[in-house]
C-alpha cells in the first residue's frame, strides 16, 4: 500500500511538471514576454497631435515623402488634440511591433507613461516640434521656439516702440511649444511692452477669434498681438477686423494662410518654421536608428521672421 502511494505521488508530480511545460508557464526574468522585444519590424510609427492644423499636416507630408523615398513602412495616427487618445494610439503602434516611434505630443507630460512603455519594449523614440517630459528619448527635432518668439516680439517693439499695450494668445496648455513660445515672448515683452492680456486659445483659429474678441472688449486700446501659432493669429485678425480696430498681429509657423494674410496686409509677420523638413528629418534619423547608427540627441531646425518684405 505504501509503495502504491509513493508511485501515485511520483506519477502526479510528473504529470504536474509536464502540464506546466505544456501550458508554457515561464518564470519572470527567464524568457518572459515582459522584457524588450528585440525582433523589430523595421517599421516607423508617427503619432501626430492633430491634423486639424496646416503645420502638422505639412509635417506629416514631409515624413511620408521621406518614408516613401526610402521604401520604409510608416504608419501615421492623428490624436485629434486628445491626450488620452494619443496614449492609446502610441500603445497601438507599439503593439504593431514598430522599430521607431516618432511622437508630436498633445501634452508633453500626458504621453510620458506611454513613451516610457515603448522604450521599455525596445522601441526607439524621436520627438518632433514638442518635447516629451521625463523620458530619456533618442532624439528631439524641433525649431528654436524661444528664439522665434523673441524675434516676433522684437519686431513689435521695432515697429510700434516700447510700452505699447500688447496681448498674447497662448497655445495649448502643457504643450512644450506653447510654453517655449510664451517664454520667448515674455523675455522681451515684460521689459519693453505693456502686456495687458494673456490667454490660451489652444492653437485653434476659432478660439483665437473668440479670445481676441473678449480681449478687445476688455481693453479697446490694445495695439499689438503675439499669437503662438498662425491659426490663433488668423482668428485674431478676424476679431480685429470685426471690431474695426487697427492692431498689429504677429504669428508663428508661416502657414500658407498666414503668408497670404501678410501679403494682403492683414497680418504683420510670422515666424517661419520648416514643418516638412522636420518630418523628413525625423524619418531619415529613424531609419538611421533602425540601421544601428548613432544620431544626435537634439537636432535644431532653423527659424526666420517673415514680413511683407520677404513673404514672397
Amino acid at each position: 500500500m505504501k509503495m502504491f502511494k509513493r508511485l501515485s505521488a511520483l506519477l502526479l508530480s510528473l504529470l504536474l511538471v509536464l502540464g506546466m511545460t505544456g501550458c508554457g508557464i515561464v518564470i519572470e526574468g527567464e524568457g518572459s514576454s515582459s522584457g524588450k522585444n528585440t525582433k523589430k519590424s523595421g517599421a516607423i510609427g508617427l503619432s501626430i497631435s492633430t491634423q486639424n492644423n496646416p503645420f502638422f499636416v505639412t509635417l506629416a507630408e514631409g515624413a511620408k515623402k521621406a518614408a516613401d523615398a526610402a521604401g520604409v513602412s510608416l504608419t501615421i495616427v492623428d490624436a485629434g488634440d486628445d491626450a488620452t487618445k494619443q496614449v492609446s494610439d502610441i500603445e497601438d503602434l507599439v503593439s504593431k511591433n514598430i522599430s521607431v516611434l516618432i511622437v508630436n505630443p498633445v501634452d508633453s507630460d500626458a504621453v510620458t507613461g506611454a513613451v516610457q512603455a515603448a522604450k521599455n519594449q525596445g522601441v526607439a523614440v524621436i520627438s518632433v516640434d514638442r518635447v516629451v517630459n521625463n523620458v530619456d528619448i533618442d532624439c528631439q527635432i524641433a525649431s528654436d521656439n524661444v528664439a522665434g518668439a523673441q524675434l516676433a516680439t522684437l519686431y513689435i517693439v521695432e515697429k510700434l516702440g516700447e510700452g505699447v499695450k500688447t496681448a498674447e494668445l497662448v497655445g495649448t496648455s502643457g504643450a512644450s511649444a506653447a510654453i517655449d513660445r510664451s517664454a520667448g515672448f515674455h523675455n522681451v515683452a515684460d521689459d519693453k511692452l505693456k502686456v495687458v492680456a494673456s490667454q490660451t486659445a489652444n492653437f485653434n483659429r476659432t478660439e483665437g477669434m473668440t479670445v481676441m474678441e473678449n480681449m478687445l472688449q476688455a481693453d479697446g486700446d490694445i495695439k499689438a498681438v503675439f499669437a503662438a501659432n498662425d491659426e490663433m493669429a488668423l482668428g485674431a485678425v478676424e476679431a480685429i477686423s470685426g471690431a474695426g480696430k487697427n492692431v498689429m498681429v504677429v504669428g508663428f509657423d508661416a502657414t500658407d494662410d498666414a503668408i497670404a494674410a501678410i501679403k494682403a496686409g492683414r497680418m504683420a509677420a510670422t515666424v517661419a518654421q520648416q514643418p516638412e523638413l522636420i518630418g523628413k528629418t525625423a524619418v531619415e534619423n529613424a531609419i538611421k536608428l533602425i540601421n544601428g547608427e548613432t544620431i544626435p540627441e537634439s537636432i535644431p531646425v532653423e527659424v526666420t521672421l517673415i514680413t511683407k518684405d520677404n513673404a514672397s
